[in-house]
């Protein structure tokens, strides 16, 4: 009796193994594990945050690997991060306008590469809920159900034209993000978006003229110029009464604001030796206006801009101190001096975005005509919010060119942690001066300012750093001699 008890109890106990439920089985195998979080990577340059200016995909879209998943703004430039995963995205763990810390989730994909067709199996939804949302990234495998005897029902009518619609779409249709129409619809950068929140515009109503149809600063006050236009013709707009008390919005800064506001506070730590003087650049004026007098196209005009540079790239070569940076990291936290031998010379500019200082490598390597084709490389990129991580890292000292705005004179100051002195330019201005024999001439002159870390540079040196940039301006003719 015990044997044949034996014999009948093991089928049904087999049975129960074979047939486990299938809420248990996902309780034992829950679908989370094919689900990897997208973290934002160290970008590199000390960046801790950046900001989401716009997302590529939404929840349900299937991505493949290196495809775009969004752009993100720091205090350098603007990146697009890609994919690194081939799968469909589940989760966006933030906004665009948010700001992200390096080293968290960007978004959750399932990355359906890694599922084994046992896995895929069990976690397909029912047939009955094939239409889901949950579904979109599998839409119908199967048009029956199976019963627990293995045999196969077929589905009735009205399921089968429900689920009709649904096969026949493609998957990239569904997955479209609704908020772009196109693939580049909607961008801008974070002052611009700051901008349109200001007057409660809507960005996809302005037409962008920017790289990759990008929105600028220019592009939103024509649209609001043509509002106040359409307006005033139409003469709805009631006549306003005049506020009495001073009223103070609130506006959140942007990410370059927010760290030109970290930068400037540490610069308070270094003090500043200051040093101007006046330069004659009327010899450097007229060989200019020959020079661009003989050029024809495709060579660019040359502006002073790319003289100066050249000028103090010489000058560094006596005096390599104004071209090192300080090093506070050693073991015994004894501070020291680190030469460097190329000369990465930044270039401030402003921008729609707003302060930017890319630079440009080994100027030492340079003459004055690829000088001035890499300044306005980087002031054509820098205008579209298309400069590179290379192009605004690794700067050795700095030149603020503020007088092609305007202003005879500028207090400039030292930002980067990396660089021990900063050149500002002044605009050029017509004078009368005494010639020879004491005869009035017409003398085009210039005013240079220099900043310097007084920490580890004393004012005797940056006075004959000034005098030996200003003996190269004043006679052009000494950069040949020097040239290499």
């Amino acid at each position: 009796m015990s044997f044949l008890r034996r014999c009948t109890l093991k089928p049904l106990s087999s049975s129960l193994f074979r047939k486990p439920s299938r809420k248990a089985f996902f309780h034992a195998s829950p679908s989370l594990a094919v689900l990897k979080p997208f973290i934002l990577a160290d970008i590199g340059e000390g960046i801790k945050e950046v900001q989401i200016i716009q997302w590529f995909v939404e929840p349900e879209a299937r991505v493949e690997q290196f495809d775009k998943i969004c752009e993100v703004q720091s205090d350098k430039a603007a990146v697009d991060i890609t994919s690194r995963f081939d799968g469909v995205i589940k989760k966006l763990h933030y906004e665009a306008d948010d700001m992200v810390q390096v080293g968290k989730p960007l978004c959750d994909i399932d990355v359906l590469s890694e599922i084994s067709p046992e896995d895929e199996a069990l976690v397909t939804p029912p047939a009955e809920q094939a239409g889901s949302p949950d579904d979109a990234q599998q839409p119908q495998k199967a048009a029956a159900k199976h019963t627990e005897k293995g045999e196969v029902e077929e589905p009735d009518e009205e399921h089968e034209v429900e689920s009709k619609p649904d096969q026949e779409t493609p998957i990239h249709q569904r997955s479209e993000p609704s908020g772009l129409s196109t693939k580049h619809g909607g961008l801008a950068t974070p002052a611009v978006r700051g901008l349109l929140k200001r007057y409660d515009v809507d960005i996809a109503k302005i037409p962008g003229t920017g790289r990759d149809g990008r929105v600028l600063k220019p592009d939103v006050h024509k649209y609001v110029a043509s509002l106040s236009t359409s307006q005033d013709s139409s003469g709805s707009t009631p006549p306003t009464s005049t506020p009495t008390e001073q009223t103070e919005e609130p506006i959140k800064l942007t990410t370059i604001q927010s760290q030109m506001f970290k930068t400037m506070t540490r610069s308070l730590s270094i003090p500043h030796f200051l040093y101007a003087d006046e330069i004659d650049i009327t010899a450097l004026s007229t060989l200019r206006r020959r020079l661009n007098a003989a050029s024809s196209p495709p060579h660019q005009k040359l502006s002073y801009l790319p003289f100066i540079i050249k000028a103090l790239s010489l000058a560094l070569l006596d005096f390599p101190l104004l071209n090192a940076r300080i090093d506070t990291s050693t073991p015994d936290n004894v501070p020291r001096l680190l030469m460097r031998k190329h000369h990465n010379i930044g270039i401030a500019m402003d921008t729609p975005q707003g302060l930017l200082v890319p630079n440009i490598k080994h100027v030492q390597s340079h003459s004055i005509l690829s000088l001035a084709s890499e300044i306005a490389r980087l002031h054509s990129l820098a205008r579209k919010g298309g400069l590179s991580a290379r192009d605004m890292t690794g700067g050795t000292i700095t030149v603020s060119n503020i007088g092609s705005i305007g202003g005879t004179y500028v207090s400039p100051i030292i930002a980067s942690g990396n660089e021990v002195a900063i050149l500002g330019i002044g605009k050029v201005r017509t004078v009368p001066a005494f010639g020879d024999g004491g005869k009035v001439v017409r003398k085009e002159v210039c005013n240079f300012s220099w900043s310097a870390d007084h920490r580890v540079v004393d004012g005797a040196t940056v006075a004959r750093v000034g005098e030996r940039v200003r003996a190269l301006v004043e006679e052009p003719g000494g950069m040949i001699v020097g040239m290499r």
